[in-house]
């Protein structure tokens, strides 16, 4: 699967646990929404990414793609310490300029 530099940036980040390099994956005033909550900006995401991997220990694997004008929509298989492990989930994102400036995650 082709993926934008951005979502295989993403991935690499999440399957190393790497916070900081996640978080570089977004813009300064970037917005995500996951799990009921909303975390604004860089050093938000980098924050709620890090109690993340620390709580979950999620891995995603890339499974599918669908892009339109305004959004890409990623489905990886994610797997971790959670409840359900593993689950497809949807990363639904908006890039702007080789970073993403939005990103909800469901299932």
């Amino acid at each position: 699967m082709d993926l934008p530099k951005v979502i295989k940036d993403l991935v690499a980040a999440q399957n190393n646990f790497d916070s900081a390099a996640y978080a570089k994956c977004f813009s300064e005033t970037a917005v995500v929404y996951d799990e009921g909550k909303t975390h604004n900006g860089r050093k938000e995401i980098e924050a709620w990414i890090a109690d993340s991997n620390e709580r979950y220990q999620a891995t995603m694997q890339p499974v599918g793609l669908e892009e339109n004008k305004t959004e890409s929509i990623l489905k990886a298989e994610t797997s971790g310490n959670f409840p359900g492990s593993p689950i497809i989930l949807n990363y639904r994102l908006k890039i702007t300029g080789g970073l993403i400036e939005a990103l909800e995650i469901t299932g």
